[in-house]
């Protein structure tokens, strides 16, 4: 089953769909990266829905989305889909997947509203130090053409604010969170990419129970070269908080 919705928002519309049927496990919400939108879910999300019910959406100004008013930091964007599932009256827990930016974005809606969320897969999530400590560590013209690219959503300096914004939570969180790490880069040195392996393992600290996934046969988009790694990674997610199972901490799998 899917359903299609523009769901008026803040003065805006989102365009939302929904696919699969709900049951006694939460719903999947995914968040796209930087510019993208919801079609960049497509090699998975028929697969999560045969497991349970499936949100994806379009950003504002993104896909079929309207634009909104609001600053585009993550938590702004947070607030905005916060109303969304509101408004769709989709009641967590949420399990969140979150690629890229919208990694970001899923991380600081599970510190703004930890009871809301059952857990977090973050797909090649962009560390909160990219900016102090993996842009210096690429060549010139890579440092440029990143920010050059910060045209279709947002700025670069609001970007950087909403790496910032997570930065700003200390405290630990309760969820499971999965961190999936790119282990085939484009464009990366073997010692870039070893930096961005490394950085991805910092990211399961925010959780207490964090695990660590490197997908070694992809570049930034897991969910396209290795979906597979995606599904199970969520599956495994699913099954273990709907059976209440601890995550062993910062354990290492290679798929």
């Amino acid at each position: 089953m899917t359903k299609e919705w523009y769901v008026q928002v803040s003065g805006f519309k989102l365009f939302s769909k929904l696919i699969g049927e709900k049951n006694s496990k939460p719903t999947v919400v995914m968040d796209a990266g930087y510019g993208d939108y919801s079609k960049a879910w497509d090699s998975v999300v028929e697969d999560l829905s045969e497991i349970t019910e499936v949100l994806v959406y379009d950003r504002a100004g993104l896909g079929k989305s309207e634009k909104s008013p609001n600053r585009r930091t993550s938590r702004e964007m947070v607030k905005e889909l916060k109303e969304l599932l509101r408004c769709l009256d989709i009641k967590p827990p949420y399990l969140f997947v979150g690629h890229s930016f919208g990694g970001v974005n899923v991380s600081v809606y599970a510190h703004e509203y930890p009871e809301e969320v059952a857990g977090l897969v973050l797909v090649d999530s962009t560390p909160v130090d990219y900016r102090e400590h993996f842009l210096p560590a690429m060549p010139k013209d890579f440092q440029e053409a990143y920010r050059k690219q910060f045209v279709r959503e947002g700025n670069y300096e609001e970007f950087m604010e909403s790496l910032g914004q997570l930065k700003e939570y200390k405290k630990t969180l309760s969820m499971p969170v999965t961190v999936l790490s790119a282990g085939n880069k484009d464009h990366y040195s073997k010692a870039s990419q070893q930096l961005w392996n490394d950085m991805q393992r910092e990211l399961a600290v925010i959780s207490s129970k964090g695990e660590f996934v490197l997908a070694k046969n992809s570049a930034h988009y897991i969910q396209r070269d290795e979906p597979l790694v995606v599904v199970r990674a969520v599956e495994k997610m699913l099954e273990l908080v709907c059976s209440n199972e601890e995550v062993e901490t910062f354990s290492t799998i290679n798929q």
